[in-house]
């Protein structure tokens, strides 16, 4: 597989973004932002701690401020080599100090801010400690969309991400399927999305016979059989941007029933992914693809939402599920994958990962959709 060296994130980069979230809290009627270790963080600075410990380090964003990184001492020579380091101001603090004082003292001592969901709860009691006019709300809830709108840079990370995804169901249809154990294709499948450029793996699903009606079974000691349906998802991280697709092979011929279940949730994906465009709300590509399974008769075997956004994580807004009236605005990317799970029998799911464009929908999965049979 071959393809060209993605170009590294720059400085300007993160401070653009950095600015944008400064601009969507302030829209959102947000006193600032408060950004813990993980994926928000990387999204806006590009920077990882070597480790997540007790110790606070916190990304402050607030109107008319420059950003600080509060950080603890010992951490702060490999803050300053992050990649957005020059657009943001450090602010260490040593063992011994209260780092929620230190955090205090560059907010304003009363408003609701935006705090990312995975910020540790000792730190957030720590801060209304420090704080007690303040209140908080989760990124997820208060900003839902802020990392949801991919530049070019970002959807040419993902369609990559995608294609080495597809190489690696290229291989795995290739692979024995009958007589292994699921544990042993899904092992496959990891190595394959390494060898493909993968840095992360963040799952390998082989969900084989009754196992495959159960959505997130991931992979289990269980032989695989001739005459099995078995739900292949996997996916993970590529230069920091993520995959997931899903295809359902059969071992061997499949039954007339097997064939015709898997007929209906292609043409489901098919509906789901013509529904996409601009300006259609998130809810109405679930609707396409459910009503194609609900008039086959089983629409009480599909049984989780359409789809899920994706981009520095592989689960991430917006959801394409009943009730989420977001627009889609073109560079949202997102997962389009029905499903039928008929319990103790078998499943199948079809996924492709989708960028809304100025006029529809582009996939960065191009696998056959048809049945593929293994052996």
């Amino acid at each position: 597989m071959t393809g060209s060296t993605p170009q590294p994130f720059t400085a300007a980069d993160h401070r653009a973004r950095m600015e944008r979230a400064v601009r969507s809290a302030a829209d959102a009627g947000l006193a600032g932002l408060l950004v813990a270790p993980g994926p928000d963080m990387v999204w806006l600075t590009g920077y990882t701690p070597t480790a997540v410990t007790e110790r606070l380090t916190v990304l402050v964003l607030t109107p008319g401020h420059d950003p600080v990184l509060v950080v603890p001492t010992l951490e702060a020579p490999d803050a300053e080599h992050a990649v957005g380091a020059s657009a943001l101001t450090l602010r260490d603090w040593t063992d011994g100090k209260d780092p929620y004082a230190v955090t205090a003292a560059l907010l304003e001592g009363r408003g609701r801010f935006g705090i990312s969901d995975n910020t540790w709860a000792m730190h957030l009691l720590g801060l209304q400690r420090a704080l007690p006019d303040t209140s908080y709300a989760a990124l997820t809830d208060a900003l839902p969309m802020l990392r949801a709108v991919k530049d070019a840079a970002e959807l040419e990370l993902l369609a990559a991400a995608g294609a080495a995804a597809d190489a690696t169901f290229e291989e795995i249809r290739k692979v024995p399927f009958a007589g292994r154990r699921e544990s042993e294709v899904g092992h496959d499948l990891a190595g394959l999305l390494r060898r493909f450029g993968h840095s992360q793996v963040d799952f390998t699903i082989v969900g084989s016979g009754p196992n495959g009606a159960n959505p997130h079974h991931e992979v289990g000691d269980r032989v695989i059989r001739h005459g099995d349906m078995v739900v292949l998802d996997f996916g993970g991280l590529k230069d920091g941007y993520g995959s997931d697709t899903t295809r359902t092979v059969h071992v061997g011929e499949p039954s007339e029933e097997e064939r015709r279940v898997h007929d209906i949730v292609r043409e489901a994906q098919e509906v789901g992914f013509s529904a996409v465009r601009p300006g259609v709300a998130c809810q109405e590509v679930d609707r396409a693809a459910r009503a194609v399974i609900t008039d086959a008769g089983y629409g009480e075997y599909f049984i989780h939402r359409t789809g899920h956004g994706i981009g520095v994580t592989t689960h991430e807004p917006p959801y394409m599920i009943e009730g989420e009236e977001q627009p889609l605005v073109p560079g949202m990317c997102f997962s389009v994958e029905p499903g039928i799970y008929l319990p103790g029998r078998f499943g199948v799911r079809i996924e492709d990962i989708v960028t809304v464009t100025e006029d529809g929908g582009r996939r960065f999965n191009n696998t056959t959709r048809e049945m593929v049979i293994v052996g």
